[in-house]
């Protein structure tokens, strides 16, 4: 093994980061290469910076005159040059600002500095090649996004253990998840991933339903076990009920027990509306770690990252430091949220306002861009395909059991025909 990641893994060895990390996770490490050497460089070569693979002239990265003249207002060291492996540290320290604003129990001493990755998908890949093993389980809800197989299944070779989340009541099966979560932790680990608002369902706990997983969480710790607990937060901010939890689980997760380590995963990708920049940002909270194992932990990332794509793209993090300046954001921001909100409260509005089916159930939602319902007695896949083919209207099927409908993608004047449509094609197919 590596010496550089050896004495990483001397820090990390009394914490459960250190215990939760996969095989992978312990080889990994942060090389005093090329990438160290030119952030040396960066700050002491004051004559010449001889060290980093990039053309100059003049002083200045060297660019194309197509790519300057489509994004006038931006400097070449804006657009074109690498950025460190971790992120520009400017948008990793307003990111944590961000955090801290918009989740007050988060203690901002109390996380690490947030490390950007290109994409929310590539950040929970990078925490599986950390702490996930072959035939290591993971935790997950039932419907769950249907990439979590492929990153942890068939990437890391791990099993996914779909928690049902929802029972015949109004919200989540409490006693089925802390079931699930005491049966994992007799192996002495646990491995979770939450995701709220939850996709495909777009559900967010109650307060009280909040309450109750922190405490699952602490009493799984508190006998003993080592617990992961990745929060999937992709869909954040987007809450329309006040009555549901407006912060991510992340704050509480990260200060419950010293056997608890909680990894935030979130980014600008759905709340601010920029899907294509491919830029999310991992954030690693416990209670007691010291910024001596969070840098531990951080160059661990950053080898992952620097193994893979090196670091994530400039550009993106340049754009998205320039929409938090701006001071047209705030309004524009609160536009799409109410658009998006009234589009809920349309669906919602169709779905009390009719009988319900029996071959059709919506599973409880109040967050984020989709509902889901179960199809009972009727397969989801054929009922996609109808759809699809006979009324041009696309879903996405989840197996035979759940159908997602993204609201997000549907004009507010459409929400009406579209699920009139979904209602009638089901209920006659309920009835073949």
């Amino acid at each position: 093994m590596n010496m550089l990641a050896e004495e990483l893994n001397e820090v990390l060895r009394e914490t459960v980061a250190g215990r939760l990390l996969s095989g992978l996770g312990q080889r990994l490490y942060f090389p005093k290469g090329i990438i160290a050497q030119s952030a040396e460089a960066r700050k002491n070569a004051h004559f010449a910076n001889a060290t980093i693979g990039m053309a100059y002239q003049n002083g200045r990265p060297i660019i194309m005159s197509a790519v300057a003249d489509e994004i006038p207002s931006l400097t070449p060291e804006e657009i074109v040059v690498y950025a460190p492996t971790a992120g520009v540290e400017r948008t990793r320290l307003i990111w944590k600002d961000i955090l801290a604003q918009k989740n007050p129990s988060i203690d901002p001493q109390g996380i690490s500095l947030p490390v950007v990755v290109p994409g929310i998908t590539a950040g929970i890949s990078y925490i599986a090649d950390l702490f996930i093993d072959e035939a290591t389980p993971v935790l997950s809800s039932r419907p769950c996004w249907d990439n979590y197989e492929l990153i942890f299944g068939e990437r890391r070779g791990a099993p996914v253990t779909e928690i049902p989340f929802f029972g015949s009541g109004p919200g989540l099966d409490l006693d089925g998840i802390r079931q699930n979560f005491r049966s994992e932790a007799r192996s002495g680990q646990v491995r979770a991933i939450l995701n709220f608002p939850n996709n495909p369902s777009g559900y967010s706990p109650t307060h009280a339903e909040a309450d109750t997983l922190i405490e699952i969480v602490e009493e799984i710790a508190e006998s003993g076990a080592d617990v992961l607990v990745i929060c999937d937060d992709a869909y954040f901010g987007l809450f329309y009920d006040a009555d549901f939890i407006q912060e991510s689980l992340f704050g509480r997760l990260s200060t419950i027990h010293e056997r608890v380590l909680a990894v935030k995963i979130d980014g600008p990708t759905k709340e601010d509306y920029a899907w294509g920049f491919r830029m999310g940002f991992v954030t690693f909270g416990s209670k007691n770690l010291q910024s001596v194992h969070y840098d531990a932990l951080v160059k661990k990332l950053m080898g992952a990252i620097r193994s893979s794509v090196s670091c994530a793209n400039t550009p993106a993090q340049t754009l998205m430091l320039k929409t938090m300046d701006d001071p047209r954001t705030p309004a524009e921001k609160e536009r799409y949220y109410n658009l998006l909100k009234s589009r809920y409260h349309a669906v919602k509005h169709f779905i009390e306002s009719r009988p319900p089916l029996d071959c059709l159930q919506a599973l409880p939602f109040n967050s984020g861009y989709f509902m889901t319902f179960r199809c009972v007695d009727i397969d989801a896949e054929k009922l996609r395909l109808e759809l699809l083919h006979k009324h041009g209207i696309g879903v996405v099927a989840f197996g035979t059991e759940f159908l997602r409908i993204a609201f997000s993608s549907i004009d507010e004047s459409q929400i009406e025909s579209v699920y009139r449509i979904v209602y009638d094609t089901a209920r006659s197919m309920g009835n073949s």
